[in-house]
C-alpha cells in the first residue's frame, strides 16, 4: 500500500501497488477505520479463493472473534469467484456478516435491513435450489437467526458481534463464543 503522510496531507488517495485506490488506514474489529499509524487488528487479504469448506471455517472463526466485518470479506471472496448459482448464497452470507456489523456498531437501520436482507436472500437461494444445508450450513436457523437479532436491535439491545455471532452450521458450538 502506497501511502505517505505528505500524500495524506495533499489529499491524494492510498493506492495499492497495481493503482487501485485502497484505504490503507487501519482497522479495528468491526471494519472501522482509525487514524493512520494506530494499532488495528490485521486485515482479510481480498480475492482469496477458497474451496467452500474453508470459507465457512475461516468466516465462523472470525465471527466467533467478533469480527464480522472481516468474515464478511471472506463471503464477499466465495460470492465473487464461486459458481454463478452460489452467488445469492454467499452474498446473503455476506450480508448476515455486514447486518452483524451495523448492529454492533449501534447502526440500527442498517444492521436490521442487512440482517432481514440476508435471511431472505438464504430463503430464496434454499427454495430455488431445494438445498437448505449447502456445506453444512444451516440455512433455515441462519435466517433465524438474523430475524430475531434484527427484532432485537430495533428495541434498542446492544449488540457484542463476538456474544452475538451466528453458529453457521447450526448446532455445533461456535469456537471462541463468549457467553
Amino acid at each position: 500500500m502506497a501511502s505517505t503522510p505528505e500524500a495524506r496531507r495533499t489529499g491524494a488517495r492510498d493506492r495499492d501497488s497495481e493503482g487501485r485506490a485502497r484505504n490503507a488506514r487501519p482497522r479495528d474489529g468491526l471494519g472501522r477505520p482509525l487514524p493512520y499509524g494506530a494499532p488495528g487488528v490485521p486485515r482479510q487479504p481480498e480475492g482469496i479463493v477458497r474451496t467452500p469448506e474453508q470459507t465457512v471455517t475461516e468466516a465462523q472463526a472470525l465471527l466467533a472473534a467478533g469480527r464480522p466485518f472481516h468474515a464478511h470479506e471472506v463471503f464477499e471472496d466465495a460470492w465473487k469467484s464461486g459458481p454463478g448459482e452460489e452467488r445469492t448464497l454467499w452474498r446473503g452470507l455476506a450480508q448476515l456478516a455486514v447486518g452483524l456489523t451495523h448492529a454492533a456498531r449501534g447502526n440500527v437501520t442498517g444492521g436490521a435491513r442487512l440482517l432481514r436482507r440476508g435471511a431472505g436472500a438464504l430463503e430464496e437461494w434454499a427454495a430455488r435450489t431445494g438445498r437448505e444445508r449447502p456445506y453444512h450450513l444451516d440455512l433455515p436457523g441462519l435466517a433465524e437467526w438474523a430475524r430475531a437479532l434484527a427484532a432485537d436491535v430495533e428495541r434498542g439491545a446492544a449488540v457484542d458481534a463476538g456474544a452475538r455471532a451466528p453458529a453457521l452450521r447450526g448446532g455445533e458450538a461456535v469456537p471462541g463464543r463468549r457467553a
